[in-house]
């Protein structure tokens, strides 16, 4: 099969002026490198797109794939997660992991939880921050833990991002509002910290495992949060264990249910947060899990459970094969592909 790549490389939008935090999400070379391999040692001809501009440019040339693997997480707006796959949507071409409709309704965790809380499962109450004068409107009580909206690799998040009070809440607001994005601010919850990964679609999907996420002693005394420090030095801050209680399998019970009712596909994840009874609350899912063969939390886990990351993406892979119903074959687009440039040729 011809597979196409779309992602956003760090590199590039540094080399344009990005600050390191705006391309936090996005992927290096070694993601890219990693997934490419594995692809190929499946038998597979992959091409590298690029951005979701690197992939308009490419379809209005007339190119195409039998397959795109997308973890482009887009660079603008609420629904920048969508773009990629609508466009692909649009030109009728398959792809993993999720569809518009999942990755801007996951994007913003408000509207996650909405959802999510409407089913009955647990969650705390929020209130999303547009300006300072919503700060009045919240309706729970002290402290709280506010981060931006819409963004993930804990982006915007820090040990500054408990408040124990209002006035405290507005100054780390004000700061935050500075960027022009809006916030959601939520009960600060003390308990564990779980994330659940799941590999497949629907009813065929299924718990890869559960990791509990444990801040050591020192560096509690410096960050009381997995926040993008922590994430970016885990080596040094973080335990990562893989718990069994009932707890923890309350956990994994509620992913799996969230996990189909976003219409999640192929593979993520679905993070949760005890509250001081002990009992977990949903927190966000990913729908578009980061991949860095050593670094990302869903191939963390799969060492952990023993799913080397060969496995992982090739479980992805086969969940966008198998919901597509799409055998191993010729590539449709074969005859009238457009030669990639040769130099040899005028």
């Amino acid at each position: 099969m011809r597979i196409g790549m779309t992602y956003d490389l760090k590199t590039v939008y540094l080399s344009e002026g990005h600050d390191e935090e705006e391309v936090a999400e996005f992927d290096s070379e070694e993601t890219i490198d990693a997934i490419e391999g594995v692809l190929k040692g499946l038998g597979h001809e992959v091409v590298r797109v690029g951005h979701v501009k690197d992939l308009v440019r490419e379809l209005t040339e007339g190119r195409s794939w039998d397959l795109v693997f997308n973890i482009a997480e887009g660079l603008h707006g609420l629904g920048r997660e969508a773009q990629v796959p609508g466009v692909l949507d649009a030109f009728g071409i398959p792809y993993t992991f999720g569809d518009p409709l999942t990755m801007a309704l996951t994007l913003d965790k408000s509207m996650a939880k909405r959802v999510v809380r409407d089913a009955g499962l647990p969650t705390t109450s929020f209130k999303v921050i547009h300006s300072l004068a919503d700060i009045k409107q919240i309706d729970f009580p002290y402290p709280v833990f506010i981060k931006p909206l819409a963004e993930g690799t804990s982006k915007g998040i820090s040990k500054d991002s408990k408040a124990g009070n209002e006035m405290i809440l507005e100054q780390i607001a004000r700061f935050l509002l500075k960027k022009g994005k809006p916030l959601i601010v939520e009960p600060y919850l003390p308990g564990r910290e779980f994330t659940v990964g799941i590999l497949g679609t629907g009813q065929n999907a299924h718990a890869l495992g559960i990791m509990e996420v444990v801040m050591r002693t020192s560096a509690m005394d410096a960050h009381n949060s997995y926040s993008y420090d922590v994430k970016e030095n885990y080596l040094d801050l973080v335990d990562y264990i893989l718990p069994t209680d009932i707890i923890a399998q309350k956990a994994v019970e509620y992913s799996q249910a969230i996990w189909r009712l976003v219409r999640g596909r192929d593979g993520g994840r679905v993070d949760f947060r005890c509250d001081a009874n002990g009992e977990p609350q949903f927190l966000e899912v990913n729908p578009l899990p980061g991949l860095h063969p050593v670094k990302s939390d869903l191939p963390i886990l799969g060492r952990l459970v023993g799913m080397d990351y060969k496995a992982i993406v090739t479980a992805i892979f086969d969940s966008a094969l198998e919901r597509m119903a799409m055998p191993q074959r010729k590539s449709p687009f074969e005859s009238r592909r457009i030669p990639e440039h040769d130099e040899n040729l005028p």
